[in-house]
């Protein structure tokens, strides 16, 4: 059990002082910067302000590296508003501290299995109080094999009309799930305005019968690598790499300089956003394969528009492992689904310098081939595979999640879960 250090309050002197007319008055003068109470003079009288009663009744909830303590708030409130609460975690020579306006007071940055002593005391003007009887507390990871996503996105059906003149055809999606599989049939076809883009191929539907498992398990500490990573929940399916490729001696981005773009062999991969070569996307980052499937290489933007979430964790579909997946905003406390949002980035960057025997940096600038970037652990908020484990609307108990982020790999590029 950690000591607390109580507040010693030295007692007010008063000083008598005679004025002119024969009158006294008497002014608090404190000896310290904490203080038992303060004192205000009125024509009818004094009245002191004292530090409130300590909370009482705690109840620890344990969160990953972190706890919430809720409590009743004091009996007394020593004669003025309480304007904050700090709840303290000790264990032996470590002490961590969080605060709250009321109850619960949440506790962050504590390493999950330790035992914590907390206390809670409630300040006021006057200063603080005693601090509460303590309670333990004894933070928890969640685990990576959060249960079964069962509920969510189990029952979605659209089928419309889309009259954008580069589709012309009925969207169609339909999610289901039962204890073990979630299913997904749809066209392929976007619900959304397609107004851009220079497609090869047109838009055409496409036969979408997809399984994934209800309850996704984490069983590749480092992903794997895959081609087809998942569907947005309007059946449009998410691509991120192409099938372009350049040979080391390529010398343009010209027909005949050394690069295809479909079916290619060659060892340089090309990326479909943000290098020497135009793919032909569309303001949703997407464009249509030459079996007229339309997918999306990034963010999904006219879906998410559409979606009407605003700066908010937004769920867009699921990877094939059954792991949910979100557009661009999570929460910058992973397990607090209290903290701010923010946009979320990848751990991924540009190589300082090319690989060798790479196509010439001045044809092609860094970023034209998926092997001009390079995964930085802890560089920004994601894996390797762009997720991580925590909270989010869906799933308020935690679970691994991807992202769809603005910056490469825009879209995993692996995953974490078996199919």
């Amino acid at each position: 059990m950690s000591n607390f250090i109580h507040s010693i309050f030295t007692p007010l002197i008063a000083i008598t002082l005679t004025a002119c007319g024969g009158s006294a008055s008497t002014t608090p003068i404190p000896t310290s910067s904490t203080n038992a109470g303060t004192s205000t003079s009125t024509g009818a009288g004094t009245s002191t302000v004292t530090v409130p009663s300590a909370p009482t009744a705690l109840i620890s909830t344990a969160g990953n590296a972190s706890v919430s303590i809720a409590f009743t708030a004091p009996v007394s409130n020593g004669g003025a508003d309480i304007t904050s609460y700090l709840a303290a975690c000790s264990t032996p020579g470590v002490t961590i501290n969080g605060t709250a306006t009321a109850s619960p007071v949440s506790v962050s940055g504590l390493n999950n299995g330790t035992t914590y002593s907390c206390s809670v005391t409630a300040k006021n003007s006057a200063g603080s109080s005693t601090p509460s009887v303590p309670v333990a507390a004894i933070p928890t990871a969640p685990s990576s094999n959060t249960g079964s996503t069962n509920g969510v996105a189990c029952a979605l059906s659209y089928n419309a009309f889309n009259s954008s003149a580069k589709v012309m055809a009925n969207s169609i999606s339909n999610w289901s799930c039962t204890s073990t599989i979630r299913t997904l049939t749809g066209n392929g076809i976007p619900d959304h305005a397609v107004t851009s883009g220079n497609f090869a191929t047109p838009i055409s539907t496409q036969n979408i019968v997809i399984n994934m498992p209800v309850k996704p398990a984490v069983t590749a500490s480092a992903g794997v690598n895959m081609s087809n990573i998942g569907y947005v929940l309007n059946s449009v399916k998410l691509d991120p790499g192409t099938a372009g490729s350049c040979s080391s001696t390529a010398t343009s981005t010209a027909n005949g300089g050394g690069c295809v773009m479909v079916n290619g062999k060659d060892p340089w991969v090309l990326e479909a956003i943000g290098g020497a070569f135009v793919f032909g996307t569309d303001e949703s980052n997407a464009h249509v394969q030459p079996n007229g499937q339309y997918h999306y290489h990034g963010v999904p933007e006219a879906y998410v528009t559409k979606l009407n979430k605003g700066k908010a964790m937004t769920l867009v579909g699921f990877a094939i492992d059954g792991f949910p997946i979100y557009a661009r905003y999570g929460y910058s406390s992973a397990n607090d689904a209290n903290s701010a949002i923010k946009l979320v980035t990848s751990s991924y960057r540009k190589e300082a310098t090319p690989d060798a025997g790479r196509p010439s940096v001045a044809i092609f600038p860094m970023g034209t081939f998926t092997s001009d970037y390079e995964y930085v652990p802890g560089l920004g908020d994601l894996d390797e595979c762009n997720g991580r484990t925590g909270v989010t609307p869906e799933f308020p108990d935690g679970i691994y999640h991807y992202f769809i982020t603005d910056t490469f790999p825009f879209i995993q590029r692996c995953i974490k879960g078996s199919q």
